[in-house]
């Protein structure tokens, strides 16, 4: 296990290396000069050439990589060019929104999925597996931010239990969890469709292995054997998606962000592109790709926590 494990950090280290570059060399390359967009169309070219110089624009592209690299690994993502305030603490300002909604979410998307799919996978071919599959397929069809405007009808405008929009910070803690909530709810329900309808069909393929039919000759029940037995051997697959739906949520859900007017990292990289903030861009979609291959070794971990072999 230590061998398996002190390989996949070095596929991570290599992994995070090779992306910082593709997300420097991406946003280097976009058309347009920040300066001369800071300025306005009007600046006098002494100006602009000063700006320029200030912000390090006119230094080899080599040259800049290396700085912002170094100054990454120091704990320094630099200054907004908009803002004028430190990128890391604007990330870690909206991380305290995003973070937690996609934790949130993926929490309400498996407690939805998981019983939906133990029931229909219990009902192969039944009125309930029926039932089960076709609202799963309403789920997958029907865009997340369909489901968030009727839930701020239903819930927020018409009931009043949860607030419309906006983010009261976490010094009111109860007052943070009722806001997340309904966009939480929001990002779920399409997850929770896919995830059920995927463990549903490796429950039914883990039913027809030799050791399912071994446990039944022992006495256990069809309940007991696909509790014990095919879910274990189901959850590689799940936790696949689990894992992309969670990176999913927590870069993806810009969308919803807007329309719950909630200050989180989506929001932040799509004001930082509208203004051509380009380091801000830069860092925040970096902090994004750290999450994600962070949660993808996570799950590389699990997979060999639960199947011995792929450790091999």
């Amino acid at each position: 296990m230590l061998r398996y494990f002190a390989r996949r950090v070095l596929t991570l280290a290599l992994s995070l290396l090779a992306a910082s570059w593709i997300i420097f060399l991406i946003v280097e390359l976009v058309p347009g000069d920040p300066a001369a967009f800071m300025l306005g169309t009007g600046a006098q070219p002494e100006t602009l050439a000063a700006l320029r110089q200030e912000l390090g624009l006119n230094r080899p592209l080599p040259l800049r990589y290396a700085h912002w690299l170094t100054s990454l690994l120091q704990g320094d993502f630099g200054d907004s060019f908009t803002y004028k305030t430190p990128i890391s603490q604007m990330i870690i300002d909206r991380l305290q929104v995003s973070f937690p909604l996609a934790i949130m979410a993926l929490v309400l998307a498996s407690a939805i999925a998981f019983p939906a799919g133990l029931f229909a996978a219990s009902r192969r071919g039944r009125s309930g597996d029926l039932a089960v599959m076709g609202a799963t397929q309403l789920g997958v069809a029907v865009p997340n931010f369909w489901f968030a405007m009727l839930l701020v009808l239903l819930f927020a405008v018409r009931l009043r239990w949860f607030p419309a929009g906006g983010f009261p910070g976490w010094s009111d803690p109860f007052g943070a969890i009722r806001s997340l909530l309904l966009p939480a709810l929001a990002l779920a329900l399409p997850q929770s469709a896919i995830l059920a309808r995927i463990l549903r069909s490796a429950l039914i393929e883990a039913q027809q292995q030799d050791y399912i039919r071994t446990a039944r000759a022992k006495g256990l029940s069809a309940g007991q054997t696909l509790r014990r037995h095919a879910l274990r051997n189901a959850m590689v697959s799940v936790l696949t998606i689990m894992g992309l739906q969670f990176s999913f949520l927590l870069a993806g859900a810009i969308i919803i962000e807007n329309v719950f007017f909630l200050p989180g990292l989506g929001r932040l990289i799509f004001q930082a592109i509208n203004q051509r903030d380009l380091i801000v861009v830069q860092s925040s979609v970096l902090v994004l790709v750290i999450a994600v291959m962070t949660v993808t070794f996570l799950v590389d971990l699990a997979y060999a926590a639960i199947d011995p072999r792929l450790r091999k």
